[in-house]
């Protein structure tokens, strides 16, 4: 298939796609095979490879690697295929944007560093510096709670500047997402993509583009149907389907005491149906047999629920 240009702004549902894994760590190419085909038949816009969900931080190079080559090849660019490069080391960010861009990827994540707390000057330099060698059109990601600084709006401005074409703001303020929102209002081409799924209609509604969610990896067409319902500013329909994601929140992603405990459940839903198993890459690891037999019956409540209520074919 032919690649396609991307087009601007970028939008839609962008699933974080989880990383399906065997027992022995190794990559479940079947299991990313189905996962894929799934994403694509619920109508989601995009993928992106290797953020929080789907684990990029703890997996080694060589399966990184073999993650992108394969999900490409499978996407044949049906969809978007965005990559996650953000890393401790410079020189990795840089080989792994270039490997995406030789494999067929679309665009780049870039968050800062992890580990090491730096300032907002601090982190212009470091895009300064990483920019002009990426090969692919950026997305910026801002996700305070793993790289310990929070970008500010004039920091997303001079990496806009820069060349980027988005934020994905994962800081969970809405009030930052709010002013992401009208700081770029007279700027059509760049995106402003909530990571908070929750925040998906709120986003819409007040002008952004889209959203990065990872409760999409089970369920894409009920968030591909809540961004529609939000372009087309469908209130009711808004508030059926978010009673539906909240139910998800307040069930499905409140299994366990774990602080990944959300990651732990879109893994466990997807096991449950049979598209991929729930293995997971230390130091993270599946749920117990209690707290799985606990997410199947939510899940089986909410398809009757969701069958009963709907004929939607979430």
């Amino acid at each position: 298939m032919t690649p396609k240009l991307m087009k601007l702004p970028l939008k839609g549902i962008i699933p974080p796609m989880i990383t399906p894994l065997l027992e022995n760590k190794e990559l479940d190419s079947k299991g990313l095979k189905l996962l894929i085909e799934h994403l694509i038949e619920g109508g989601v816009h995009g993928i992106f490879l290797l953020g929080t969900n789907g684990e990029g931080p703890s997996l080694d190079y060589r399966l990184r690697r073999q993650l992108i080559k394969e999900a490409c090849k499978i996407v044949n660019h049906r969809i978007l295929v965005l990559v996650g490069i953000t890393d401790t080391s410079f020189n990795a960010t840089v080989e792994m944007a270039n490997y995406a861009k030789e494999m067929g990827a679309d665009a780049l994540v870039v968050a800062p560093p992890y580990y090491f707390p730096v300032t907002q000057h601090e982190t212009i330099d470091y895009l300064k510096a990483l920019i002009p060698t990426l090969p692919l059109p950026f997305l910026l990601y801002n996700i305070p709670s793993c790289t310990k600084v929070n970008l500010s709006v004039e920091t997303v401005k001079k990496g806009k500047e820069m060349g980027a074409i988005g934020i994905k703001d994962s800081s969970g303020d809405m009030s930052l997402l709010y002013a992401l929102i009208d700081e770029f209002k007279d700027t059509p081409d760049f995106s402003i993509i909530a990571g908070a799924e929750l925040f998906l209609s709120d986003t819409i509604l007040n002008g952004g583009h889209g959203a990065v969610a990872g409760g999409a990896n089970c369920f894409p067409k009920l968030f591909v149907d809540l961004y529609e319902a939000s372009l087309s500013r469908d209130l009711n329909k808004i508030a059926f389907l978010r009673d539906q994601l909240l139910k998800i929140h307040k069930t499905i992603y409140n299994v366990g005491d774990s602080p990944t405990k959300s990651i732990q459940a879109i893994k466990c839903v997807l096991s449950l149906k049979g598209i991929c198993q729930d293995y997971m890459a230390l130091p993270l690891s599946p749920l117990n047999t209690t707290h799985r037999n606990e997410i199947k019956g939510y899940l089986e409540e909410f398809e009757y629920s969701k069958k009963q209520r709907t004929g939607l074919k979430l």
